[in-house]
């Protein structure tokens, strides 16, 4: 059975789409998927379950969350080995005096036109970075999300797909979660 990484977007934040990690799990098992854990209160979903492509994955958890919650939620899955993929794609790793604390990591529900990325790129001030490999786009914030050129500013529209924003750590232990299914 292979193992999976679900990730929802925007729940528990500022007290809407609010989904206590225990229902989650619930509902996941529901779904006949085995060895379901979540990681901090943000939508991050450990899991294995049978061969599915990552996109009716999705479908089929949102459909279970409005199903069992009562409101949509968009949810980006990958499997295990793209997330080993992502990290070991991630370029700002090969620069110098990179502080990993700054890395985040925006996953699309596809890759995005290359007119669109070039659209986000145009809302992007130094000293911030982004990187787009795939369905993933990198982002190098020195200054922190609240603090970066991307904070109010109605980037991810301009991609016209799925995203949501995980920082480096978040990436790395819900990898870490995956090998210790295995």
């Amino acid at each position: 059975m292979p193992t999976y990484i679900s990730m929802l977007r925007g729940i528990n934040v500022g007290g809407h789409k609010t989904i206590k990690m225990e229902q989650l799990r619930k509902s996941f098992g529901e779904l006949g998927f085995e060895q379901v854990k979540t990681y901090i209160q943000s939508g991050n979903v450990v899991f294995r379950g049978a061969k599915l492509s990552t996109q009716a994955l999705s479908r089929k958890i949102e459909a279970k969350i409005l199903g069992d919650f009562g409101f949509s939620v968009s949810v980006i899955s990958r499997t295990q080995d793209e997330m080993e993929r992502t990290i070991q794609n991630n370029p700002f790793l090969k620069e110098r005096g990179i502080d990993q604390t700054k890395l985040h990591v925006t996953f699309l529900s596809e890759a995005p036109a290359p007119s669109a990325f070039q659209k986000m790129q145009v809302l992007i001030a130094a000293p911030d970075q982004s990187r787009c490999v795939g369905r993933e786009i990198y982002f190098y914030l020195p200054n922190g999300v609240s603090q970066s050129s991307l904070w109010k500013m109605p980037w991810e529209r301009t991609l016209s797909v799925v995203t949501t924003m995980r920082n480096w750590k978040t990436v790395n232990s819900i990898y870490q979660m995956c090998l210790d299914c295995e």
